[in-house]
């Protein structure tokens, strides 16, 4: 009998109910899968140079929750492993990481989630709930608009502070901006959560891995595997998947960069919105709402697209629930662009504000997070790195 074997079960065919067949019992199914798939690798380590995971795996002989939560979020998804896997289906030890780690990825959102009590609210149902929030917040915007001046929503709006004639800038800051620091503030208390919990005692670290983090997240490092694989041959992936995130990534962030401009546009030069085709904000956000129509369609036919067995189809409602939230955005802020100046404008802004507010309300509890939970993966692998080499 192999190694392997012996590790796992009593006999070739054993597949332990129990973490690794070691009686370690787990708060979830997604842990204990994830727990006997780590301990069947770590015996074989075949795949040790495709990517972080199997590295983080290897300085570790137990795996705890929060070892667990690390390495799913360190993982990338990009499939190599289930590739090369000589125990992947249809084999009896059925190792399949792709599909388990994202499994156990999706948990981690809820699970590190703040407050706890809306820790599950889009777990399955994101994409539903993120529409029906942003068609209330339009319903509401329109009627508020309608009640108040009904001849107000069919007008032609130009020049400075023409979309505040629909809706006050200071109600637009008291909604949006309560909504967005709750979000900012529940995403910190899940990060912080997050770093705790995956701290490992027994796993020394040095230096802070920053850098080396974010140059691994900037170029999407591991999203192809990362490494030779086990022939120690690069191998090129026509993967569309890393030019849709970095189109979707570098979208948010010119967008967000926009807006930023534009808040110190309005305060500290005293211009308000809308601004002229060729100013700074208006560039910015037309270039940053191109990369996040495109971005997002691009995930989601890469979504559809992908293998059935790779894929994580109960969480499939919270996958493509961001998504098209930041599609939406994007579209009807570019829309809202180039209508502005027409009798469309009112119902164009009341929409566009519903999905920002949809957006915002849904950061903390979306796919949002595993940017996040992802880039502080990547910082302690760093960290390891840095004292085992």
């Amino acid at each position: 009998m192999s190694a392997t074997n012996t590790m796992i079960g009593k006999g070739p065919l054993a597949k332990p109910s129990k973490a690794g067949g070691r009686g370690i019992e787990h708060s979830s199914e997604a842990l204990t899968e994830a727990d006997r798939l780590m301990t069947i690798c770590n015996s074989c380590r075949y795949c040790q140079g495709l990517c972080a995971v199997f590295p983080t795996m290897e300085l570790r002989r137990d795996f705890t929750e929060g070892d667990l939560n690390y390495m799913a979020n360190l993982c990338h998804a990009c499939g190599a492993c289930y590739a090369d896997c000589q125990f992947s289906p249809p084999h009896d030890f059925d190792v399949n990481i792709p599909k388990t780690m994202a499994a156990l990825r999706a948990e981690t959102y809820s699970t590190y989630a703040w407050p706890r009590m809306l820790s599950g609210l889009f777990e399955k149902n994101g994409l539903a709930i993120s529409i029906i929030t942003a068609l209330s917040v339009a319903g509401f915007i329109l009627g508020f608009i309608y009640f108040n001046n009904p001849e107000l929503l069919w007008a032609v709006h130009t020049g400075p502070g023409a979309f505040y004639k629909l809706m006050p800038h200071n109600a637009m800051v008291v909604l949006f901006g309560t909504v967005f620091v709750a979000a900012i503030i529940a995403i910190i208390m899940g990060a912080v959560s997050f770093w705790k919990d995956t701290a490992n005692d027994g796993v020394t670290g040095s230096g802070n891995g920053f850098w080396q983090a974010l140059s691994d997240s900037m170029k999407l490092r591991y999203l192809d595997g990362g490494g030779d694989g086990c022939s120690g041959v690069p191998v090129k992936k026509a993967d569309g998947r890393k030019h849709a995130h970095h189109m979707t990534f570098y979208g948010f962030l010119l967008c967000f960069a926009a807006t930023s401009v534009a808040t110190l546009y309005h305060y500290f030069l005293g211009r308000e919105a809308p601004y002229p085709w060729w100013d700074l904000p208006v560039v910015l956000g037309t270039l940053g709402g191109i990369g996040l129509v495109i971005g997002p369609a691009m995930l989601l036919m890469e979504k559809f697209r992908r293998p059935i067995e790779l894929q994580d189809r109960d969480r499939f409602g919270m996958d493509t629930g961001f998504i098209a939230m930041l599609f939406l955005t994007a579209l009807t802020g570019l829309a809202l662009l180039v209508l502005r100046e027409t009798a469309v404008m009112g119902i164009l802004l009341a929409i566009h504000l519903g999905v920002v507010f949809s957006l915002f309300l849904t950061l903390p509890y979306s796919k949002f997070v595993h940017g996040i939970y992802r880039f502080m993966a990547l910082v302690r692998f760093a960290k390891e790195s840095n004292a085992n080499h």
